[in-house]
């Protein structure tokens, strides 16, 4: 049996603090894995292992899955996910650690007790929604803010958010375990990702601009910088679509929400959109 990952939307409750959630199965062979830069931390729960935490990353963290493996995981959105965990982020910066306290406790069990997979997934976001721990609203806005549409600089930000350049780079620090200029080039390049999964390029150039690079030289050594391959590398034979044959519309979509009026429904006649209202949450 070849590797499989299948992806979904969060439960409601979760909407705005996890971007997306997937159960992964790998096959007869170890699965060599590469966890991308995303802004926030990823919790892996393997089926009869501990949870673990990856990220905030700065670079890609290669791993080698056993085979016969199946992992529950949850992508939460920069700034989410070490309140609910109660770990703090500048701990986890191009970290892979076993996930410690209460926390773990809870979570290693309600996956060990599920029937499926499926349950087990739906138990560790009923724990993480029953921790009712809300997001920083600076944090949230700086978040908002620093996503690739947007095109603001650090200090225009900061005088935006009423604060000075080195509080908004304490409070990034605090929240998501890098500083905002740092976030802001890994939500950049989560922006071309989101795209060329989304299958709206028209080129590496074309998504290189819509995205705020100078140029697909730029996109390029951007790419090499943050994943250590090149975006066809990365991608598969286009480096303007994936190629992995997964659906990841249950991660793009959420993303790509700021894009609408200004990119997607233009490009797309509202496809995009339709999709999103269109996915299922629990």
């Amino acid at each position: 049996m070849a590797q499989t990952y299948d992806e979904s939307a969060p439960v409601r409750a979760l909407t705005g603090l996890v971007r997306t959630v997937w159960i992964q199965r790998t096959g007869s062979q170890p699965y060599p894995q590469r966890d991308l830069p995303t802004g926030g931390v990823e919790l892996h729960c393997p089926v009869g292992g501990a949870p673990r935490l990856i990220g905030p990353l700065t670079r890609a963290h290669l791993q080698v899955i056993p085979p016969r493996t199946t992992i529950v995981g949850v992508r939460f959105m920069p700034g989410a996910g070490t309140p609910l965990l109660g770990v703090p982020a500048d701990d986890l910066v191009d970290c892979a650690v076993d996930l410690w306290g209460p926390a773990a406790d809870r979570i290693g069990s309600v996956v060990a007790d599920a029937a499926t997979p499926r349950a087990a997934l739906l138990g560790v976001q009923q724990y993480l929604a029953g921790q009712k721990v809300r997001s920083d609203p600076v944090v949230a806005e700086l978040v908002r803010r620093l996503m690739p549409w947007e095109r603001t600089g650090i200090a225009l930000l900061a005088d935006e958010l009423a604060l000075s350049e080195s509080q908004l780079r304490r409070r990034c620090l605090t929240a998501t375990g890098v500083a905002p200029k740092a976030l802001q080039r890994t939500l950049r390049f989560q922006g071309y990702l989101a795209l060329a999964q989304a299958g709206y390029g028209n080129g590496l150039a074309d998504l290189a601009a819509e995205t705020g690079y100078a140029d697909h030289a730029h996109l390029t050594r951007e790419c090499v910088r943050l994943t250590g391959v090149t975006p066809r590398d990365l991608l598969g034979d286009k480096a303007d679509r994936c190629d992995c044959g997964h659906d990841h519309t249950a991660s793009w979509a959420p993303f790509l929400t700021g894009w609408y009026d200004r990119f997607v429904q233009a490009r797309t006649g509202g496809r995009v959109l339709a999709s999103v209202h269109g996915t299922d949450r629990a």
